[in-house]
């Protein structure tokens, strides 16, 4: 039965539309108009075109923040993905731990992106709820008064090398240089962090799930489902992706299912500063990297029916060289 943990009201969150400015070499944002609510936000969040995917000035819906998240456990690195119900797209993605920013972060893009690691990616020993920190900065434990948090041996963030180009925020560049695009389909800027987590060893076994805030009756529902932890690992082999996905409980990782798969926008082919898709299913993805899906194991029924084949096959030989 899945655990209610807190409900907002969507109207308490605000954010700004944006104006953004794109060359070769940078791409830099900056606030206009005036705040808009959850619903607001929504509704200008449509398609749009740009003329050159390097260069082009544009107002965009919403400013948005992804973490990239690479998660050391057991000497072995994971990425991190989160299945998500995208109610205003109608459907469902893995997708990386994500959110929108408030008005009042969109200086701050970092804050709202280790306030998001916090809210979506929870993990559970036998004495509680792991708390974490990035850098010196303890993260806010946003479900404290439904979940008892450990207050010792906390979990670990750290930043990853940034991408290349810069990004500005007026004339302010953001020093931890995340990967930017312009979706075109939702008319929405997104800053992506490459972040590390690392757990303590002797917080162990470990479970991990991931709690996402959905709309229901006009209020934001936030709940943990144990029977669909819904956080996945992709296992990294130097630094590259792996076909592979997994789910942990009780420090045990189990194959996840990928027949039909889709993987949200962020996996799709960037052009320039631009992404076209909405999303992209797995195996077009594992085309696009380089890699071949795993062949899947012959099990039940279907094993059972290739060897009783070989069987008849076998008995009607045998009654051949008879006659």
């Amino acid at each position: 039965m899945p655990r209610t943990l807190i409900r907002k009201n969507p109207s308490n969150f605000k954010t700004l539309p944006l104006f953004v400015e794109a060359t070769p070499e940078s791409l830099s944002y900056q606030s206009v108009g005036m705040p808009l609510n959850f619903s607001q936000t929504l509704l200008r969040r449509r398609k749009i075109e740009v003329e050159n995917s390097e260069r082009f000035s544009t107002e965009l819906a919403n400013l948005g923040v992804s973490v990239r998240l690479t998660l050391n456990w057991q000497n072995r690195d994971y990425w991190v993905l989160v299945r998500q119900r995208r109610q205003d797209r109608g459907d469902v993605v893995l997708k990386l731990i994500s959110g929108y920013v408030p008005a009042h972060e969109l200086n701050l893009p970092l804050h709202t992106a280790i306030q998001e690691v916090a809210e979506e990616c929870l993990i559970e020993t036998p004495q509680g709820w792991l708390g974490g920190r990035f850098n010196d900065t303890w993260l806010p434990a946003p479900y404290a008064a439904a979940l008892h948090y450990r207050e010792a041996m906390p979990f670990r963030l750290s930043p990853l090398s940034g991408a290349a180009r810069p990004v500005r925020c007026g004339s302010m560049t953001l020093i931890e240089r995340p990967r930017a695009y312009v979706h075109l389909p939702t008319a929405s800027l997104q800053l992506i962090y490459d972040m590390r987590l690392e757990v303590p060893k002797e917080a162990r076994p470990l479970s991990l799930f991931h709690v996402d805030e959905a709309l229901e009756n006009d209020q934001l529902v936030a709940r943990l489902n144990r029977s669909k932890p819904d956080l996945y690992l992709m296992p990294l082999e130097n630094g590259s992706p792996l076909p592979e996905l997994y789910t942990l409980k009780n420090d045990k990782l189990s194959p996840a299912g990928t027949r039909g798969l889709y993987l949200a926008e962020s996996f799709a082919a960037q052009d320039g500063w631009v992404v076209r898709d909405e999303r992209i299913r797995w195996k077009d993805w594992l085309l696009q990297q380089g890699m071949t899906p795993p062949k899947p194991k012959k099990t039940g029924i279907k094993r059972r029916l290739k060897v009783g084949a070989k069987q008849l096959l076998r008995i009607a030989r045998q009654k051949l060289h008879k006659t």
